[in-house]
């Protein structure tokens, strides 16, 4: 059905395995906010707005605690069972270009707070929708490097991330250098360039 919808039923799948009290990568967050999040993203959308918009912040707050407060395996039907109907990615086209990111990201959220994790195998659908938002995201989340950096995957091909001297080179599977884009730690790539322009690199603020 798409990459978005996988990765919601492989999430839904681990929240059961873990439990409700699992650690996140998230930080503050165990596997209970964390689906209380999904859901809220998804059916509430004037606490949603809080994600957004400070001012709305503590109404967010106590909507996402409600969820997180409820029974787990009712909370891990309604990530399951996806959004409201009025919601727009109700239509899985919508669903794909909206969720992809955000359900690969959260899944490996989960996955990779527990010991001993690895890298899933390659799946030609997930690391192509991964480097399609890489390649997109990076523009945004390293924006403010001091040097440039390239993005580049295992198999050779390359993205520029951010324009400027001293260059960084950015290699690993899709997935890898996604999560590494939205601000993750738990990740497996390499750095090529001098060893000041790295730590620059890697002292970034990335993520939202």
């Amino acid at each position: 059905m798409g990459v978005a919808a996988d990765e919601r039923r492989a999430l839904s799948v681990l929240f059961e395995e873990v439990g409700p009290d699992a650690p996140t990568l998230c930080e503050g967050w165990r596997t209970r906010d964390l689906a209380a999040h999904l859901v809220v993203r998804e059916h509430r959308p004037d606490a949603a707005l809080g994600i957004l918009l400070p001012p709305l912040a503590s109404h967010l707050r106590r909507v996402q605690d409600g969820y997180a407060a409820e029974p787990w395996d009712r909370l891990v039907a309604r990530v399951r069972s996806g959004p409201a109907r009025f919601w727009p990615t109700s239509i899985p086209a919508v669903d794909e270009l909206a969720n992809t990111a955000e359900f690969l990201v959260h899944h490996e959220d989960v996955r990779r707070a527990q010991p001993g994790w690895e890298p899933r195998a390659a799946d030609t659908a997930r690391d192509a929708a991964a480097w399609k938002t890489a390649r997109g995201l990076a523009k945004v989340t390293l924006r403010k490097s001091p040097v440039g950096v390239i993005l580049r995957t295992e198999d050779g091909r390359t993205a520029p991330a951010k324009a400027g001297p001293d260059a960084v080179t950015l290699t690993g599977t899709p997935v890898e250098l996604l999560l590494f884009l939205f601000g993750r730690e738990e990740v497996r790539i390499s750095f090529e360039g001098s060893a000041s322009a790295i730590e620059k690199v890697k002292a970034l603020k990335r993520g939202f």
